[in-house]
């Protein structure tokens, strides 16, 4: 597969595969989308699993209001620990 960027880009991408002791910026370009696949795979699970568990009941969604006013709470509270 080739990919084409605009001089700047590749301009860019050379610059950093020097800085990041990597060979070529083909080299640089085809670790970065490998990780990028991988990323998105992970993500894809967990929200498969997270899905699985709110179909099956093991856990109960909250609505936006809730997780909101909870994170706000708990916000507050790290606040008046310090």
């Amino acid at each position: 597969m080739e990919v084409h960027f605009s001089p700047d880009t590749e301009k860019k991408l050379k610059d950093l595969a020097a800085l990041s002791g990597r060979e070529t910026a083909d080299e640089l370009v085809q670790h970065v989308v490998e990780g990028f696949i991988d990323d998105v795979a992970q993500t894809r699970d967990m929200l498969n699993s997270r899905y699985d568990d709110l179909k099956s009941g093991r856990v109960k969604p909250i609505d936006g209001e809730e997780a909101f006013a909870r994170l706000k709470a708990k916000t507050e509270a790290e606040r008046n620990r310090a």
